[in-house]
């Protein structure tokens, strides 16, 4: 299949290739030009402008946006809805608030062009090996679009999570799910490094890592932080809060679902502004492993 990728940062970049890899066509175009030149050298075509992006796709063109939730979306569907035809397909891939995209799918939906949402999970080394998806859209027009997300995912790694604004929704709850983890790693890591022994974490983080009840993904990359630095001792203790935490503390409150480890677990990002922490320190590092967040270093 033919597709359009608008936006070459961490995230589009490497599903631009995963999805080269995969036999389909891929016209990039980002704003910064030496990014659109970086996908060609890899085989895609360049675009230089959203016009030239569109112009260069079939019929019933598919256009993937990977740019930071918020504005930036609005501002790129608006400039696309002119240069677009009736069943023309926009994704989002971002982390989009998924109440923006109910407003951007009824916007859509009325001039007959389909909008499909895509929760993205796996990190930079998900998007270009093997991404896990969650997908809301029509049903015809996930069929449509299905052997994309076949093709570009691991075994398992995708899912038609329903309607327009639910992939958005389950990828807000997972995200929210993360922090909890996350923050049970880092204070874990924080009685270990008070204790009175003299522990080795990465050690540690590689035997929890294999055969434990707490193995997982999460894990293998507090290895691979405390590899780089035991003590991490060139970061400093402040995790940072990309919203959806947020988002889904919020809607655990208007649907009254009790949710106390994922509101302490965002609470204690906001805090990390304010106190010293070795276990915010491990948060910080996991963010930067899994997702290349910008780490604030001493």
């Amino acid at each position: 299949m033919k597709i359009g990728m608008v936006g070459l940062g961490k995230m589009g970049f490497n599903l631009t290739l995963n999805l080269l890899d995969h036999g389909h066509e891929v016209v990039a175009y980002d704003t910064a030009p030496n990014k659109t030149q970086s996908a060609q050298k890899h085989g895609a075509t360049g675009a230089h402008s959203l016009p030239a992006l569109v112009q260069s796709l079939g019929e019933r063109r598919v256009i993937w946006l990977m740019v930071p939730a918020g504005d930036a979306v609005d501002s790129l569907i608006d400039q696309l809805i002119p240069l677009l035809n009736k069943n023309d397909i926009i994704i989002d891939g971002g982390n989009s608030n998924y109440k923006d995209t109910l407003r951007r799918f009824a916007k859509l939906d009325a001039l007959g062009i389909d909008f499909v949402d895509v929760g993205t999970s796996g990190g930079i080394s998900g998007a270009r090996d093997g991404a896990c998806t969650m997908i809301g859209a029509k049903d015809k027009v996930f069929a449509h679009i299905e052997q994309i997300f076949a093709d570009i995912c691991v075994e398992n790694g995708y899912l038609h999570t329903g309607a327009n604004g639910s992939g958005h929704f389950v990828k807000m709850v997972h995200n929210g799910v993360e922090y909890g983890m996350m923050q049970a790693i880092g204070e874990g890591f924080d009685i270990l490094e008070k204790g009175r022994f003299d522990i080795d974490n990465e050690a540690v983080a590689k035997v929890w890592s294999n055969g434990s009840v707490i193995r997982g993904w999460l894990m293998e990359l507090a290895q691979s932080a405390f590899s780089k630095d035991a003590q991490l001792s060139d970061i400093k203790d402040i995790a940072h809060s990309s919203g959806e935490g947020l988002w889904s503390t919020q809607e655990a409150l208007e649907l009254k679902v009790p949710t106390p480890v994922i509101t302490t677990a965002l609470l204690t990002r906001f805090g990390s502004q304010q106190s010293e922490s070795f276990s915010t320190k491990v948060v910080a590092a996991l963010r930067g492993e899994f997702g290349g967040h910008d780490v604030d270093k001493k």
